[in-house]
């Protein structure tokens, strides 16, 4: 997959094309979209969530991270949201919800389990991660900061994500 190939999703929509995990996709976002507080084509509703896969998938496929975790947290990080600004407690929710349908539209081993639920837990705090599964879930979400009119700064972000804050920045103020 080339980087800026968005082939991968169609972000007008908020779908997710072409990858082949398996599990109850479409199955867990219609349960999302089901329990979700806030505006579903928001700043953090699907075309945010699009974008964020977009970027995990190619950040994750480069740093050898674990693809499936990256997209649940593509899904799930925003999730349980009750606003679209300041949501201390967002995190702790969406880990919460996380954990409780695991093995119900995906299975997670416990280690999978944990670095998802760590990820969401504290992607909004600004901390950087030795495990290039949790970074590249912080990445691929502040990579999409362009849509609050913030540009990601490369001290954040991994080495790989750094190389595409351009690019991401222009996908996110489409």
């Amino acid at each position: 997959m080339k980087y800026g190939d968005s082939s991968l999703l169609n972000i007008e929509e908020g779908e997710v094309s072409e990858i082949s995990l398996d599990y109850s996709r479409a199955e867990m976002i219609e349960y999302i979209k089901n329990q979700f507080k806030i505006n579903w084509n928001g700043l953090h509703g699907a075309n945010h969530w699009a974008r964020v896969l977009h970027h995990g998938k190619y950040i994750g496929k480069r740093r050898n991270a674990d693809l499936l975790v990256i997209e649940l947290f593509a899904f799930l990080h925003d999730s349980c949201r009750w606003d679209d600004g300041r949501d201390p407690n967002h995190g702790e929710r969406g880990a919460d919800f996380a954990y409780g349908i695991n093995g119900k539209f995906f299975k997670l081993n416990d280690l999978q389990l944990d670095d998802l639920c760590f990820a969401i837990r504290h992607h909004s705090g600004g901390e950087i991660s030795s495990n290039p599964t949790i970074q590249t879930c912080w990445d691929s979400d502040r990579l999409d900061l362009g849509r609050v009119g913030i540009i990601p700064s490369p001290k954040f972000i991994s080495d790989v994500a750094s190389e595409m804050i351009d690019y991401a920045y222009d996908l996110s103020i489409k």
